[in-house]
């Protein structure tokens, strides 16, 4: 038994020997057509690798520094109860994960502002913004147009058939709902691409890049993109204290009126009472005395709740170190033209390969 089990095992080294022979000696013999496809492939990766437009990239660093404290406002004394109106502000502060900023950067309303913002863009020679350039001014290049007359004729053929549509160059809102032409909608895709924004949760940071054809460019839409990250954070941040701050204000200068008004009657009543020992002018007096002490002590009580509110909402305006600035690139991150270049010998050589066994596979 154990020499028939022997015998097996070197029939199949044999064999496996056999198999790898044949399949050197198939590749060998086809060594012509490899190299030819080699070749192909080397020049398809040129062709590509100097033809793909020069991109450049600019990103900054920050570091989201939150508010631990926690707030120390409480609810009115009993004198604002009963003034009427009841405030509430011991509830926590609403905060935003880091991992939702991502979904900030890729939403609508931040590309569309994006691309509505001017900027100086050295091709056009003057300042214009990302949507005018794109729709006006940008010519795609010669790899884009053999995609879109190839890979993407079917689309070109269809929206021929259709006809251009009547639209504005105006984003349509109606009752918080947005939208988009059909202009739009293909640049606000480009600056989704070209925009990014990485979040590492292990050591605190958020990386945020944009990538376009000029160095100048890229550094202004990536300032342009920290800043409106930061106002919408701010903005999520302190909407509530915001609130209640604009709520104080309110009623604040409610009671300062109701303030003002029974001081001035007091006031006009001592007047005019000044030599009068009557039991009811002394009475009126003392209902007068009551009256403005009430608006007085509430008028206090708001003044300092509107003092607090205000640090409220500074405290809560979160702050974002940056630890690496926006600086104009100096050298292109696209296209990497060794890297496209052996991609494509490998993808041909591969492909000769495959030709050759498919030859043999037909023999």
């Amino acid at each position: 038994m154990e020499d028939q089990a022997k015998k097996k095992t070197d029939n199949k080294n044999v064999v496996d020997e056999i198999d790898l022979i044949t399949l050197a000696k198939t590749i060998w013999d086809g060594r012509i057509t490899i190299v030819k496809a080699v070749v192909v492939g080397a020049i398809i990766g040129l062709f590509i690798a100097f033809l793909s437009p020069k991109e450049y990239t600019a990103s900054t660093t920050l570091v989201p520094q939150t508010s631990g404290g926690q707030s120390n406002l409480g609810g009115l004394s009993s004198l604002a109860s009963m003034a009427g109106f009841n405030l509430d502000l011991s509830q926590g502060t609403m905060e935003l994960s880091p991992q939702v900023y991502p979904q900030i950067v890729q939403s609508v309303p931040f590309q569309l502002e994006i691309m509505n913002t001017p900027f100086i863009i050295n091709k056009a020679d003057e300042k214009m913004t990302l949507f005018h350039y794109y729709t006006e001014v940008h010519k795609p290049g010669i790899l884009v147009l053999i995609k879109k007359y190839t890979i993407g004729l079917p689309g070109v053929i269809l929206k021929g058939i259709k006809g251009e549509k009547d639209i504005s160059l105006e984003s349509k809102n109606n009752d918080g709902i947005i939208e988009l032409t059909e202009e739009q909608e293909e640049v606000r895709k480009i600056i989704a691409k070209r925009i990014s924004l990485s979040v590492n949760s292990k050591e605190g940071y958020v990386e945020l890049s944009s990538h376009f054809f000029e160095p100048g460019l890229a550094a202004q839409v990536t300032k342009k993109a920290k800043e409106l990250l930061q106002r919408t954070i701010t903005e999520f941040k302190i909407e509530k204290a915001t609130a209640q701050l604009q709520f104080i204000e309110e009623r604040y200068n409610e009671k300062r009126k109701e303030f003002e008004a029974a001081q001035e009657k007091l006031a006009v009543f001592r007047d005019q009472n000044k030599n009068v020992t009557s039991a009811v002018a002394l009475t009126q007096e003392e209902q007068l005395q009551n009256e403005y002490q009430l608006a007085f002590n509430v008028y206090s009580e708001l003044a300092q709740q509107l003092e607090q509110a205000q640090i409220k909402v500074k405290e809560d305006t979160p702050v974002f170190s940056t630890i690496k600035p926006v600086i104009v690139p100096t050298e292109k991150s696209k296209p990497d033209r060794p890297l496209i270049l052996v991609i494509c010998i490998v993808l041909g050589g591969i492909s000769g390969i495959g030709v050759v066994f498919g030859q043999h596979l037909f023999q």
